[in-house]
């Protein structure tokens, strides 16, 4: 029986040291893939602000993780600084998406809450929900670990409801320093059926890669697959139509809707 992803080509713009998960699980459904990076993560440039935050971690209530990789930078930091993650016993632990969760668990570390939505809104609401009302957030204090650029919606919710928010740079995401730019593009015209992103920074570096904002141009007639609502949205500003995008955000159920796709196009074909 000839498997859904069987002679399909799909593009994963996921950093190195993560593509593994997603490059497998599409393998797995017969696709040839293509790694090529468009992200690199990378420690900041100063941990200045990272480290005062560690040394006062007695002063907040809240820990708010919004990828895997800030749990491994901020633990590594944490150890690094000669602190032990018994120090986060008394703080409450939100972690975004399941994947941030099971990595905090691997490190032995307790997790309060896991929102149903990871989209910032959808964050909010659960911490609100969580604490017995937004009103309950006045005069908390978060404290948020991320890379060096996100999304400022989720910190600015909180502070209009009376919060205290640290947002600190843990990690940064850089492009590529050995970007092959001639073979994506020869990829993406010639045997390309689908290009797959995680995350908004996979999208954005790309279009800088290309030096465009329509990345529609760019990607003609190529299948776009997204993880969640914020890389999605990410998509739409580049200009790119978004042909597939999983009900949980996990490199599993990406590379599922991805096989899901083909398998329904190929059965209506």
């Amino acid at each position: 029986m000839q498997q859904p992803l069987e002679g399909r080509t799909v593009v994963v713009t996921r950093a190195a040291s993560q593509a593994p998960e997603l490059t497998t699980a599409l393998e797995s459904y017969g696709a040839r893939v293509f790694v090529c990076p468009t992200i690199e993560i990378r420690e900041p440039d100063s941990y200045e602000r990272l480290d005062e935050a560690l040394d006062h971690l007695y002063g907040y209530d809240w820990l708010i993780f919004t990828s895997t990789n800030g749990v491994d930078f901020f633990m590594k930091r944490l150890l690094e600084r000669g602190h032990k993650i018994e120090d986060l016993d008394e703080i409450k632990v939100c972690a975004i998406g399941q994947r941030t969760a099971e990595k905090l668990h691997e490190t032995h570390t307790h997790v309060d809450l896991v929102p149903s939505q990871s989209t910032a809104e959808g964050v909010f609401i659960a911490l609100s929900e969580f604490t017995g009302g937004a009103t309950h957030l006045r005069g908390l204090n978060f404290l948020l670990p991320r890379a060096l650029v996100g999304r400022d919606v989720l910190p600015k919710a909180l502070e209009e409801a009376g919060a205290r928010v640290d947002v600190v740079p843990a990690y940064q995401t850089a492009l590529p320093e050995n970007f092959d730019r001639g073979r994506l593009r020869a990829m993406l015209a010639g045997s390309g059926d689908c290009i797959a992103f995680t995350s908004p920074s996979t999208i954005k570096n790309l279009a800088k890669l290309f030096d465009t904002t329509d990345l529609g141009k760019t990607l003609p007639g190529i299948v776009i697959a997204c993880i969640g609502p914020v890389t999605a949205a990410a998509a739409a500003e580049y200009g790119l139509r978004v042909d597939i995008q999983p009900q949980q955000q996990t490199a599993k159920d990406l590379a599922a809707a991805i096989a899901e796709h083909y398998s329904t196009t190929d059965l209506h074909a």
